[in-house]
Parts: C-alpha cells; sequence; structure tokens
C-alpha cells in the first residue's frame, strides 16, 4: 500500500469519535472487546466493527491468546501522520513568530504609557489602589 493510501485509510479510520477514542485507550495497554466497550453506550458488536476498521488500516493488531482476543496499539500508522503534519511546521512555525512580533509589539505599547486613560467626563475613574 503507498504511502498516499495508509494516510487516507488511517484518516478515515480516526474521523470517528469512538475510534479515537478506542485508540486512546490502547495507548495505555491492551484491551479485550469487552473492555473496550466498558465506557461506551454501544454493543460489543459495534465495537467489534470499529476494532475491524481500526484493524484495517494497521492501527491496531488483534491478537489470539486461548479465549482472549486482545486488541494493541500499532504506532506505524501514527508515525507516518506525524511526518506528514511535519511537512507542515515550518507554516505554524511562522504564524508563531508572527504572533510573538505583536505581543512584543503590544507590550512595548503598554509599557509607553505610564498613565492609565482618563475617565470620561461625568464618570468617575476606577481606583488603581494609589493615593496621592
Amino acid at each position: 500500500m503507498a504511502v498516499s493510501e495508509r494516510l487516507d485509510a488511517t484518516f478515515a479510520a480516526l474521523s470517528d469519535p469512538t475510534r479515537r477514542a478506542i485508540l486512546s485507550r490502547l495507548a495505555l495497554g491492551e484491551a479485550t472487546v469487552a473492555e473496550l466497550a466498558e465506557p461506551f453506550d454501544i454493543s460489543q458488536p459495534a465495537i467489534s466493527k470499529h476494532l475491524k476498521v481500526l484493524e484495517e488500516a494497521g492501527l491496531i493488531t488483534r491478537l489470539r491468546e486461548g479465549p482472549r482476543r486482545p486488541a494493541r496499539i500499532e504506532p506505524r500508522p501514527l508515525a507516518d501522520i506525524n511526518a506528514w503534519l511535519e511537512e507542515f511546521r515550518w507554516l505554524w512555525e511562522g504564524k508563531f513568530r508572527q504572533l510573538d512580533a505583536l505581543l512584543d509589539q503590544m507590550r512595548s505599547l503598554a509599557t509607553d504609557s505610564p498613565e492609565p486613560p482618563e475617565a470620561e467626563p461625568g464618570r468617575k475613574a476606577k481606583p488603581t489602589g494609589k493615593r496621592k
């Protein structure tokens, strides 16, 4: 399977919030269908369908340990997503630099005006805690 096909399958599998929650749980360690179904208000067969989608995308593997069939997370597809996102790091770093420059400019303006603005005529100024 080509990288773009793997990414498509991974993003499609992760598009569902239940599957993302299952994957988050499996990041803590392997679990059976019954264990994965506990926090959800859906049936074990529905959880099994979600697991099948995650398995087809390569995000999990199902083990056979006697009568148990625990699922385990597979990090490779997540590493592929991370590598793809890294291609856009320059974009975010540029945005953060712009934000830093704006914040520096705002701080500079704030320190350049030592006195608070005057109150509107007829209104009292808010107390600053300073005595004259």
